[in-house]
Formats: C-alpha cells, sequence, structure tokens
C-alpha cells in the first residue's frame, strides 16, 4: 500500500458462480444476501452511486437490514 507491504489479516475467499457487478434491480444478490447472517451494517462500497443507493434501498426494504453508501473518504470502525 503505497509503496510498502502491509500484512493481511483477513481470509480471501472465493465465490463461485456470483458476479461483483450484479446489478441493483437483479434477484440474485438479494437471494445470495439472504444465504447470510444478517451484518449489523452492509458497507456498500462498489459501483455507481445511484446503483449503490437503489441496492441499499432494496437490502433496507427486502431484508429489513442496514444498509450505507459512505461518502468518499468516509472512515468507519469495523468491529
Amino acid at each position: 500500500m503505497y509503496g510498502s507491504y502491509v500484512p493481511v489479516r483477513a481470509e480471501v475467499v472465493n465465490v463461485p458462480a456470483f458476479s461483483a457487478h450484479a446489478d441493483a434491480d437483479a434477484p440474485e444478490i438479494i437471494e445470495w444476501l439472504r444465504t447470510a447472517p444478517p451484518p449489523s451494517t452492509d458497507y456498500l462500497v462498489h459501483g455507481e452511486p445511484e446503483g449503490s443507493e437503489a441496492l441499499r434501498d432494496r437490502i433496507d426494504r427486502e431484508l429489513g437490514w442496514t444498509a450505507v453508501v459512505p461518502r468518499s473518504g468516509e472512515r468507519v470502525l469495523v468491529r
């Protein structure tokens, strides 16, 4: 990162048959999320702002989860 090595303290996994580029209107993304335990907060950090906001609204409406589209440069403490 910025020319330096940074230790990774995360598990990297492959999610077969799932596209990270699914549209907010596509039923597959909500059905895939239904299989996960509900998070305390979902952070949507991929895609155009309008699409991210549409997906945020859909997650809230269909799953009842808290979803947030952070502002550019916003920092969030994840525990």
